[in-house]
């Protein structure tokens, strides 16, 4: 939600003109300005002023908790000739620059930081689980003010937006910023180095090897590979040499370089059976004589690559090297495009999860229709595109490499999962679905078995459609109806198939744009809803035999025993 905050005249036109602007997720507070801040403060994702500055912070300075919960505050003089980003970081800049952009008013954004107090770095190394190898603070602070930074991502990591002065060819770059998993093949002044964990390292080994041979030939990856020891994810090997010191004690040794407080460097191990079965370069007779299988570096490197990465491409970088009773092998996984499908709510930010809120922030793409990318479009990092497609596209540039957000609820899920495949990285974001929002603003009709029936014959005829309420009908379940149309004889013959197998009092809930402005809630018996009252933003729930109203809330009981007559 984006409060709306106003004490003149003039900025009251303002800010409806803003909220016309921003849609339904922004709402006019009335009434007294202080006590509306302090009733609606816990449920606001950002709040504009339009007032002085002081008394906008006067306003807001006892309700401040910390950098990381705190809603973007913007303040608007009366002139409209600034909005300044108070507090928020990343959203309260872009909220400010949204707001100067509507009402033709300059932004001034002074925060040197994000919405998590941090460089737009400090969020790309998590995303990469990466170690730093560099001046991450300096080069953060460059990039914030704005100098021209060089991004160098050989293997094409997918990254979220970046601020514009970040580019591949710029000119006169302060600093370089290196993503990659080898070591650089000189020293460079000002280049920040992110070293994401792609590797694996394969090993095998004689009986009672030395931890120095292990130790030793592992770093050899290094010294004539070119590979960062600190990109080495895990181990792997024969389950045979689960129990093996020298191998032991040298994934204790690695362990050292990741001593950053990152995941713990581990030994998998894989059945000589699981092992034989994987294509490799260097197979060996000695090796299947005494371990069983044909290959244990190699194939050990590639066999836990594949499973770490999750469906990721995968390739061995570098095929076996001998060393004193032990082989060695590198297997590297290849960073792929990403895709997350994002539930974002029934429209209240307040049902968003903060989940969501990370993904979109992630993204350098979001796709969506705009009236739901409306709705989050505060949260976006400068410089994300928006395209207003759908699901195939999604996939698509995602294909690309890149990292893309799809919201717009399951008409846009459903093609993109049709279309995803291994190829790119799939991340779902449930959210709170409207029937779910209804449901609790109705009070607690789906307290036993449902089923979701759309109305919507746009890719399902009609008489499925119609054969599936039947059956839910007959099964008598609770059934909750989304997508009628207004004035629509479908959601009436729908009734009418209920009405059929239910008592005329069976109570029908009703909720127009839960979580929205102008949000209505209704019920009524079966025998006199009126579906005419219903349209596309309506969910309607039927209740059971067994459901009633209790308190002017439906209750649906579990099993089949009714409410007590004395308890409604």
């Amino acid at each position: 939600m984006i409060g709306l905050f106003a004490v003149t005249a003039a900025g009251r036109r303002s800010a409806a003109e803003l909220a016309g602007r921003l849609g339904p997720d922004a709402v006019v507070a009335d009434g007294p300005i202080a006590p509306a801040v302090r009733r609606l403060w816990d449920h606001l994702d950002a709040a504009v002023f339009f007032l002085a500055s002081g008394a906008a912070v006067r306003l807001v300075a006892p309700l401040l908790r910390d950098k990381h919960s705190d809603p973007g505050v913007v303040c608007v003089d009366d002139d409209r000739r600034f909005a300044i980003a108070l507090t928020g970081g990343h959203v309260g800049g872009a909220l400010a620059e949204q707001v100067a952009d509507v009402l033709g008013c300059t932004p001034v954004v002074t925060a040197a930081s994000d919405s998590t107090g941090t460089t737009p770095l400090d969020e790309l190394v998590d995303q990469l689980d990466a170690t730093v190898d560099g001046d991450l603070a300096a080069c953060g602070g460059a990039i914030l003010d704005g100098w021209s930074v060089r991004l160098v991502n050989p293997h094409g990591f997918p990254l979220p937006a970046l601020p514009p002065n970040v580019s591949a060819h710029p000119e006169a770059p302060l600093w370089t910023v290196v993503i990659d998993d080898r070591r650089p093949t000189e020293d460079e002044e000002r280049t920040l180095r992110l070293i994401p964990r792609t590797l694996v390292v394969g090993v095998g080994a004689a009986r009672g090897v030395s931890r120095t041979a292990v130790t030793e030939t592992i770093a050899r990856l290094d010294r004539e590979h070119g590979l960062d020891p600190r990109a080495i994810r895990a181990v792997a090997s024969v389950d045979l040499k689960a129990d093996e010191d020298g191998i032991l004690e040298a994934v204790q040794d690695l362990g050292f370089w990741h001593s950053d407080g990152g995941e713990e460097l581990s030994l998998l191990t894989y059945s000589a059976e699981a092992l034989a079965g994987i294509e490799v370069p260097n197979p060996s007779e000695v090796a299947s004589a005494a371990a069983g299988t044909p290959s244990v570096a190699e194939a050990s490197a590639l066999r836990a690559a594949a499973e770490l990465g999750g469906g990721a491409p995968v390739e061995l970088v570098v095929p076996k090297i001998k060393g004193d009773d032990v082989t060695a092998a590198a297997a590297r996984i290849r960073p792929r495009g990403r895709l997350a499908i994002i539930g974002i709510g029934p429209g209240n930010p307040a049902l968003r999860t903060p989940r969501a809120d990370v993904e979109l922030r992630r993204a350098s793409v979001v796709v969506g229709p705009d009236e739901h990318v409306d709705q989050v479009r505060h949260l976006l990092r400068p410089g994300t595109e928006v395209r207003a497609t759908g699901g195939a596209e999604a996939v698509a540039l995602a294909r690309e490499g890149r990292a893309v957000a799809l919201i717009g609820g399951s008409a846009m899920a459903g093609p993109a999962l049709a279309e995803a495949g291994a190829d790119i990285e799939l991340v779902g974001v449930p959210g709170v679905t409207a029937p779910l929002a209804a449901s609790a603003l109705l009070g607690g009709p789906l307290g036993h078995d449902h089923a979701l029936i759309s109305l919507s014959d746009a890719h399902t005829p009609w008489e499925v459609i119609e054969r599936r309420v039947r059956a839910a009908a007959e099964a008598d379940l609770v059934v909750c109806f989304h997508d009628p149309r207004s004035g629509d004889r479908r959601l009436g013959r729908a009734l009418e198939i209920l009405a059929e197998h239910r008592p005329g009092a069976t109570p029908v809930g009703a909720v127009r744009g839960a979580g929205r402005a102008g949000e209505r809630v209704w019920c009524a018996p079966i025998a006199d809803f009126d579906p005419a009252e219903a349209d596309e933003s309506t969910t309607v729930v039927v209740g059971t035999s067994q459901s009633t109203v209790v308190d002017g809330r439906m209750v649906t009981p579990r099993g089949s025993q009714p409410v007590p007559a004395d308890a409604r």
